[in-house]
């Protein structure tokens, strides 16, 4: 039986690693996508194209509804649901008192209210052996100035992400969340000057920034072989303390 995944934000950045990673690993992915529809179709055509199974359908991820049409969708489309991947996010910097409340509260219908919509479908739907993989940041422990509405977004995800793997006791279903560090994706890169990422890639005692399939690597781990790994946050980050 193959196995289905779920990944949204797959579109772009981590996320569509992490989809292109899953179907290399012999997953059929639905690719869950809020505006970037023509980023999401160009992943699902060229993993077709290459004899992968893969569907895009678009959900806004704070929307209760939506979310319960992608759930339903994988469903009707492969048969079940075995890993719910939730990478999509919303990031805006700003000290907190310059940051704009509107900011924050895209980062909160996003980041907090889609993490507790997507895993109250997947604590519903997804199989025996399956897993729920949310995501953090490592910027939660490094307590760096302009990131507070950001890093308490994903003290949220934390937070939820540690109580539902309690919640799921006995259904033998595991809940992870991957925290990335500095990451050369869009969302990381957008805004910030070449010294300021020189800067943030010194960090890592591996001196650069981490590349979307090194993350994906992460999921992958935590999709599949991972069945002792339970109620934690995987920090990705290259060593960055």
């Amino acid at each position: 039986m193959t196995r289905v995944a779920i990944v949204t934000g797959g579109s772009r950045g981590i996320g569509r690693q992490s989809v292109e990673r899953l179907v290399e690993d012999g997953f059929a992915v639905v690719v869950g996508y809020g505006g970037n529809a023509k980023e999401a179709h160009d992943v699902v055509e060229t993993l077709t194209a290459g004899g992968g199974q893969a569907i895009a359908v678009q959900a806004d991820v704070g929307d209760e509804v939506a979310v319960k049409v992608l759930f339903d969708t994988a469903e009707s489309a492969f048969g079940g649901i075995d890993v719910v991947v939730h990478a999509a996010g919303v990031m805006h910097l700003a000290p907190l008192a310059e940051l704009a409340l509107d900011a924050m509260d895209r980062m909160h219908r996003t980041n907090i209210r889609g993490t507790f919509v997507v895993d109250q479908q997947a604590a519903r739907r997804v199989r025996t052996g399956g897993a729920i993989i949310n995501f953090s940041s490592s910027v939660l422990g490094l307590g760096m100035p302009g990131y507070a509405a950001y890093a308490a977004s994903k003290g949220a995800v934390e937070a939820i992400t540690l109580i539902l793997a309690r919640e799921l006791r006995g259904r033998d279903i595991t809940v992870n969340a991957v925290a990335p560090g500095p990451t050369a994706t869009a969302l990381f890169l957008d805004g910030k000057d070449e010294e300021t990422v020189a800067r943030l890639a010194g960090q890592a005692p591996l001196e650069r920034l981490g590349r979307p399939e090194d993350i994906a690597e992460v999921v992958s781990f935590l999709a599949g072989p991972a069945r002792w790994v339970n109620g934690q946050v995987l920090r990705a980050n290259g060593g960055i303390v």
